[in-house]
């Protein structure tokens, strides 16, 4: 029988000599082809060379790693029997030692075999007269006569041997006998011997078998004494011992085996009689399924390759050949009147030398038509680069305007909504007596409030607002909010806070991280509508290379994890993938933005750290929250507390803000809490008030965004100018960007939309110390 992978090799190689019949039956074939087919069938047979290579490699030590597994079942099988043998010697010993005791009484035999501690183990116990006549004799399976037992002690005694083998009535042992003598010491006069063994049924055979990895068998001649084999392929097994001994390899079936034999004892035997043997058979099967799978394998390779090549070399010879096949389609249109038909001469190569040879002979015949159409052609394809590049400029011109409108519409945007809290409060403040008048006008406070919040949601995910980073204590923050957190969540949702102990610190905002709580805590609420259980945990984590790759992008570091874990209806792949995506939501129109997962994200990229999301359907979720733990002491936090009117009156603050109204309300804000203001509309007009002014300036309230100078830029002029300048700046957004932080690590930094007692509360912070701020 052809073997498969010989058959598969067959099959190509045959491909091989159709190829190369057809290379030399078609002498008309284009030169494309003739390159693809030489290439193919070069590759085809290098191909097939190495597959019999490899295949002859791979079969060679596939055999040698046979034969080695063999031996090595042998030295197992011969070190158990080692081990067995010493037990029986030590078994043996006692049994002489008893028998001299008794002077070799044969009921010394019968006792120890009743006894659990000499017979443990032992199947065969007999004792021998000096002359080698057995006078006691115990076996458990009560089979081996005395008769068969001498015959088989007088072989042993013959080889002077104190082990062996013993193979009688159908019944296979291993034995040791250890004679005793009347002065033990001297050795001078033989009493007798005693005989332990040990019977190897079928059960020890498997379990020998099971030890070495093999399949074994016991011959005695060229007949089976006992095998592993099942009883068909031992009735195949049969014919081939009584034909010829079992030499290396061997074919049971369709099974083919690696034999070593060992030859256990032909003394102990009588000497007409055939040695009893041990034949250890390595299957062959498992190699042989590995080298099927490695044939497919390279099969698929030489295939891939052919294939592969050819795509190649198609490829190549096309780009190689085409403008020889289209200048000869050319010729041929010549030939025929055409002196339309379009040729490429590019490059520097013969084929192309040629091309624009002959196209200057056509040219020299109907010059005039052909330099036309050449016009022509060229005018079409500068009109189609000029359209072209019109196209990508209005693209550039228009992305370039969006990211400018973004950015204007957060800075006005916040502008307007400085105005619309500000006078809100003003009003609040002075229609105490008007209840009607004083309602609307909270719930015009309200809605500015609910807008500017929308405001920092959308500079917090795409990371433009500024945070106030301080070192805090993560379970004194959760603790806190868990106060609001129980009265905002349902009474059918169960909640638990698990504060992790000895928790490092982080540094981060406050603000920001009540912010994450808040978001994550609502989202779980809203997943369980029919009720469930949330939980926050906090704990210390560290971090290390194998758990790096199992939360992407984390790094390897010291981390203090905040987890969020809810038991609602969970998510599915594809929305989890998108969760963190700013305006995606899976509620129903008008009950969710689309910001809250977004603006968590952001604050934790912002503030170093990273989300990792756990979740399937109908399994809830788990928002896992890393933030970098830091060294150092929990900051306190700030007392909200204003300057004295006293101090206020002696201070002078000037006010840089491009837009009207921002400006007077917050005049109108300072000039309340008794501070002198001066103002101006950009940072030219704020450098000559600063200028003309003979008085101190003690503090700068600018824009950072102003036509004509940037803040930034004029509180640098400002400070050359007026030593001691206090600045703070105020912005509805910032660019995301290293120019930015420079210039906020001089300076404070007030975000809009403000209220007057943030406005005044920044403005006596920045003039009662120089220690640096952020909201």
């Amino acid at each position: 029988m052809v073997p498969r992978y010989w058959r598969q090799a067959i099959h190509f190689s045959g491909v091989v000599r159709v190829l190369k019949a057809l290379f030399q039956s078609h002498t008309n074939l284009r030169l494309r082809t003739k390159l693809l087919l030489s290439l193919v069938l070069f590759t085809a047979v290098l191909t097939c060379a190495t597959l019999l290579a490899v295949r002859h490699s791979a079969q060679a030590q596939v055999q040698r790693q046979i034969e080695e597994d063999a031996r090595n079942s042998v030295l197992t099988i011969q070190a158990v029997q080692h081990q067995r043998e010493m037990m029986l010697s030590r078994k043996a010993n006692l049994l002489a030692t008893l028998a001299l005791i008794r002077d070799g009484d044969p009921s010394t035999v019968e006792e120890a075999s009743e006894n659990p501690w000499q017979a443990g183990e032992c199947d065969l116990f007999a004792l021998a007269d000096r002359k080698g006549k057995i006078i006691a004799l115990h076996t458990t399976s009560g089979i081996l006569t005395a008769a068969n037992a001498e015959k088989l002690l007088r072989g042993s005694i013959k080889e002077d041997t104190g082990v062996g083998w013993w193979y009688g009535d159908g019944h296979l042992f291993q034995v040791v006998m250890q004679p005793y003598f009347d002065d033990e010491s001297r050795k001078s006069r033989l009493l007798g011997t005693a005989i332990v063994g040990r019977e190897l049924d079928v059960r020890g055979a498997s379990e020998l078998a099971r030890i070495s990895a093999s399949q074994m068998v016991y011959r005695y001649g060229s007949d089976v004494v006992m095998s592993t084999f099942s009883v068909a392929k031992e009735q195949e097994l049969i014919p081939q011992l009584r034909d010829h001994p079992m030499g290396e390899d061997t074919q049971i079936g369709k099974e083919r085996f690696f034999a070593s034999s060992l030859v256990l004892s032909a003394g102990s035997l009588p000497r007409s009689s055939p040695a009893l043997s041990l034949t250890v058979l390595k299957s062959y099967n498992e190699a042989t399924a590995s080298l099927e799978r490695l044939n497919h394998l390279l099969l698929g390779l030489g295939l891939a390759a052919v294939f592969g090549g050819g795509a190649l070399v198609f490829v190549i010879t096309d780009r190689s050949t085409r403008p020889l096949a289209c200048l000869a389609e050319g010729v041929r249109a010549l030939e025929q009147g055409d002196f339309t038909y379009p040729l490429k001469s590019l490059g520097g190569d013969e084929v192309a030398h040629v091309t624009r040879a002959f196209v200057d002979m056509r040219n020299t015949l109907q010059r005039n038509e052909v330099q036309r159409r050449q016009d022509e052609t060229q005018k079409q394809q500068l009109e189609g680069q000029r359209l072209q590049l019109e196209g990508q400029l209005r693209q550039a011109q228009k992305m370039d305007a969006m990211g400018r409108l973004a950015g204007g519409v957060a800075h006005d945007f916040n502008n307007l909504l400085t105005v619309i809290k500000g006078n809100s409060s003003l009003l609040v403040e002075r229609l105490q007596s008007d209840e009607r008048l004083l309602g609307c006008t909270r719930q015009i406070e309200s809605a500015a409030d609910r807008a500017a919040s929308l405001t920092r949601q959308l500079l917090a995910f795409c990371r433009m607002q500024v945070l106030q980073p301080k070192i805090m204590d993560l379970n004194m923050q959760v603790s806190d909010m868990c106060k609001l957190l129980r009265r905002l969540i349902r009474e059918d949702i169960a909640f638990n806070f698990h504060a992790g102990e000895s928790l490092g610190r982080v540094k981060a905002d406050p603000g920001q991280i009540e912010q994450v709580i808040m978001n994550l805590a609502v989202n779980a609420g809203d997943a369980m509508p029919t009720g469930g259980s949330l939980s926050i945990e906090t704990r210390n984590v560290t971090v290390d290379e194998h758990y790096a790759l199992t939360r992407p992008p984390i790094k390897p570091g010291e981390y203090v994890l905040l987890a969020v874990a809810d038991t609602g209806y969970g998510m599915d792949a594809e929305t989890k993938a998108r969760i963190f995506e700013p305006f995606f939501t899976t509620k129903e129109q008008g009950k969710g933005t689309g910001l809250g997962l977004a603006t968590v994200y952001g604050i934790v990229k912002q503030s170093g750290g990273c989300v990792w999301v756990e979740s399937e359907p109908g399994k809830g979720a788990r928002f896992e929250v890393y933030l970098p733990r830091v060294d150092g002491a929990v900051e306190a936090d700030a007392p909200e507390e204003t300057a004295a009117t006293t101090v206020r009156r002696r201070r002078t603050v000037l006010i840089a803000e491009d837009e009207e109204a921002v400006r007077d309300l917050a005049s109108e804000f300072l000039e309340s809490a008794g501070y002198r203001v001066l103002t101006a509309k950009d940072g030219t007009e704020a450098l000559g008030v600063a200028e003309r002014c003979e008085e101190a300036i003690h503090l700068l309230l600018t824009d950072v965004v102003m036509p004509r100078m940037r803040g930034p830029e004029l509180a640098k002029r400002l400070k050359g100018l007026r030593n001691g300048l206090r600045v703070i700046y105020m912005s509805g957004y910032l660019e995301y960007n290293r120019g930015n932080e420079d210039f906020l690590e001089e300076g404070f930094f007030l975000q809009k939309p403000f209220s007057r007692e943030m406005l005044v509360h920044r403005v006596g912070e920045a003039l009662k110390n120089g220690a640096k701020a952020r909201v």
